[in-house]
């Protein structure tokens, strides 16, 4: 039986000016990290599929590693990295390398990466049509506004040859670094949680596994397109403040984590569609 908090998109919007204000007061200094180790380990998390993973824990492995264990549900991918930044929650799941060195570089944070747990492949999905192929000339293909997500998703249109990048262009790809666009395709920029609920309004969609396995699609048989689990920098980890590594709650998550029955799990509820890291 599940017992998370979820958050309103207006306790997230406080939280998010508490951190503005927060920082404001303490400066950049990760020095700040606490030394405060009592207490339950909160954890903010996307729902899906990262929540119900930690949820997994907390019912099946928590109690018997000693943990005390509270999982927060957020929606963004901007408001759980602040929480972790000014204290509000311990740790945080729910991001990549690429999107975390984004964030930290442009909110002056100090969120390190703990353990990676899991991936979640991007795909290409429509409503409209059945192969990437049968995409028309001028079609309309919506993707996550934000910068490494946007790229994300650029360079796997171009991995399956619908687009050409400029060579080099990497994690900061835009729709203006598209060199060859033979299918004339538009792009439509829209925070990653709306992707999903575009696929009427759209030819295609370019969405995050989570939001596409939380809307109701399955990666591995829906997708058009799917990114490879080859060689993917996009893998997902518990992370928390710099200076909170050696928590001695942080580790024991991380060890259950990355136990063999959370591999069992992963493998067993999302059938392909979230990949075990480990």
């Amino acid at each position: 039986m599940r017992n998370t908090a979820k958050l309103t998109t207006a306790v997230l919007a406080a939280g998010a000016l508490t951190f503005a204000l927060s920082a404001c007061g303490s400066g950049n200094s990760s020095s700040s990290a606490s030394s405060d180790y009592s207490g339950p380990l909160v954890v903010a998390a996307s729902p899906t599929p990262h929540a119900e993973i930690l949820d997994y824990v907390k019912d099946h492995l928590a109690k018997k590693a000693g943990l005390d264990l509270e999982v927060k549900e957020f929606t963004d991918y901007v408001t759980p990295n602040t929480a972790t930044e000014d204290g509000s929650v311990g740790a945080n799941y729910f991001q990549n390398q690429p999107y975390l060195d984004d964030f930290n570089k442009k909110n002056g944070t100090h969120i390190v990466p703990v353990v990676t747990v899991h991936l979640e492949p991007l795909g290409l999905y429509s409503h409209k049509v059945k192969s990437a192929d049968a995409l028309k000339s001028g079609a309309t293909v919506a993707v996550p506004n934000d910068s490494v997500n946007e790229a994300r998703a650029l360079k796997l249109l171009a991995a399956n040859g619908l687009i050409t990048l400029k060579s080099g262009v990497g994690n900061e790809a835009t729709p203006s670094d598209i060199t060859k666009n033979p299918k004339k395709l538009k792009f439509k920029e829209l925070e990653a949680a709306q992707t999903p609920r575009s696929l009427d309004d759209v030819d295609a969609a370019v969405i995050n596994g989570n939001y596409a396995i939380s809307s109701g699609l399955k990666p591995a048989k829906d997708a058009l397109i799917l990114e490879s689990a080859k060689n993917n920098p996009y893998g997902n980890f518990l992370a928390v403040k710099k200076g909170n590594e050696k928590d001695p709650r942080v580790k024991k998550l991380a060890k259950l984590l990355t136990s063999p029955e959370v591999k069992k799990f992963i493998e067993d509820k999302y059938a392909g569609s979230v990949i075990p890291s480990f």
